[in-house]
This record gives C-alpha cells, structure tokens and sequence, in this order.
C-alpha cells in the first residue's frame, strides 16, 4: 500500500490483532444472505464463542502478508466473511455449518486454525468432532474403565478365597470340639 489512508491502515491492524488473539478464523462467502440472515449468523455466533465481521479483501491480504500464507489468497476471491473463534473453534465450526445447512447461500471457504491454513473440507471436519466436554468424558471414561476393572479384581480374589474356604468346611464336615487347655500354667518338677 503505497501512503494508504489512515482508515486502511486502521483496519489492516484490527484484522491482524483480531487474527493473532483468536484461536482460530473460518472465512465464509455470504453472497444472497439478507441482513437479517446476517444478523442470526452473528447472533449464533456470538452463542458459540465467535464473532463475525466482514472485510474487504484486499486489506484482510495485507493483514496476513507478514504471516506468509499464500494458501489464503484463494480463499478471499468475493464477499468475504471471517468468523473468529475465541473459544472452541470446534463449536464455532458447529455453528456454521448449522446456519449453513438453514441458509444455503453461506459457504465456508476455509480457514486459519492456530498458523495452519484449513480448506473448505478441513473447516467442515472439524464441524464434526464431538464437543470439548464430550472428548473429556472419553478420555475420563477410558482412563477409568481400567482402574475400575482391577479394583473388581481385588475385591474378587478375598471373596472367592472365602467361598472356597467355605466349600471346603462344608465338605470336610464340622471341626470337632476341641478340649479347652488348662487356664492354669504346669508346674516343672524339680
């Protein structure tokens, strides 16, 4: 930019200080959505950890020229949208392809995901990964069922002791009494 403008260079900085403090960026064309459409898509955005603004092109290019991703060219060619995730961009991802699924006209072109560029496929798959909560319970679920399986077995080992000691009482018949010793101490001769 050759002696750009002030109002540029403003939101050239704005796109690259909303890029570096996001998680993540899944850019969008919007091209036949209405401004109410618009404003859902921002609304279910926003529900899910994001925010949704539109630039033009041309300064979101200088806003990831430093940043050497040449992949990203392609993806700002029309109107472009970009959501930013500041949470869980799995979530964000959902969102999207949920309002897509409803309004056809939205289509995700792809996306950042720390400095990874992600195609159209890559945002669409990671629409597809159980929430954060779910992938916990998993890993809680799978590092539990082990543990769980070997206190059974410890409980198990006294229990059966038991049962075939049992068995073998039973079996031999009862322990005849026994004569009670002597409380008193012998006396040694001497």
């Amino acid at each position: 930019m050759d002696n750009p403008r002030p109002e540029k260079v403003a939101v050239v900085e704005e796109v690259r200080g909303r890029l570096s403090s996001s998680s993540a960026a899944i850019l969008t064309e919007y091209r036949g959505l209405g401004v109410q459409d618009l404003a859902t898509l921002r609304r279910s955005l926003r529900d899910a950890g994001g925010e949704y603004k539109v630039y033009k092109n041309t300064l979101v290019r200088f806003a990831v020229a430093d940043r050497q991703l040449t992949e990203l060219d392609a993806m700002l060619e029309g109107p472009t949208g970009i959501a930013f995730v500041h949470d869980d961009a799995v979530t964000v991802a959902r969102a999207l392809r949920d309002f897509s699924r409803l309004h056809p006209a939205l289509v995700v072109k792809g996306g950042l995901l720390a400095d990874s560029v992600l195609t159209a496929s890559d945002a669409g798959a990671l629409a597809d990964i159980p929430p954060r909560p779910v992938l916990l319970s998993r890993l809680a679920g799978g590092l539990a069922a082990p543990l769980t399986q070997f206190a059974g077995l410890l409980q198990a080992l006294p229990r059966s002791f038991a049962y075939g000691l049992k068995a073998l009482i039973d079996k031999s018949g009862p322990v005849p009494d026994q004569p009670e010793p002597d409380n008193q101490p012998e006396q040694e001769n001497q």
